[in-house]
């Protein structure tokens, strides 16, 4: 299975490079990890809804052009469905059994994504309503990634 994680913006802290590169690592055994970043549009605190929407779908364009038509695609978003871990690794196995070898997924900017790219997806998913830094959602995401192998190859990393 290939994975890619495309990103809007730049990795800064080591400690989040260190922590998604030792899960990335760990998952060579049952998938290719790829992460992309794109860039990210200057947004300040004093943004119209228009100028808003205008960096979502700057963004999105951006994030679109990173994604092939193969490609089965997850964007990450608040009123996106919840799963459990279990659950989550359902649906991983589930796309492996059935043709997708391409996974992606989207974690977009501060502002969300745009309606283009939640069209795009094939599922909205949401980690619960908390809002979390956009660095430490690719640790969790890359870290529930990794669960869900380990939970289908019946590995006692779940417990």
């Amino acid at each position: 299975m290939n994975i890619k994680i495309v990103c809007v913006g730049k990795l800064k802290e080591k400690y989040f490079k260190d922590g998604i590169a030792e899960y990335a690592k760990r998952m060579t055994r049952f998938a290719k990890v790829k992460i992309v970043e794109v860039a990210d549009e200057k947004a300040p605190e004093s943004l119209s809804p228009a100028q808003e929407e205008q960096v979502k779908e700057t963004e999105g364009q951006r994030i679109l052009s990173k994604i092939k038509d193969k490609e089965y695609v997850y964007v990450l978003a608040i009123k996106g469905k919840e799963r459990t871990s279990e659950e989550f690794a359902k649906e991983i196995q589930d796309l492996g059994t059935y043709g997708h070898s391409d996974v992606t997924f989207v974690i977009g900017g501060s502002l969300g994504t745009s309606p283009a790219v939640n069209q795009r997806a094939d599922q909205l998913i949401s980690f619960g309503k908390f809002t979390l830094p956009h660095q430490l959602m690719r640790l969790v995401l890359i870290e529930q990634i990794y669960r869900a192998f380990m939970i289908n190859s019946g590995s006692p990393y779940h417990k």
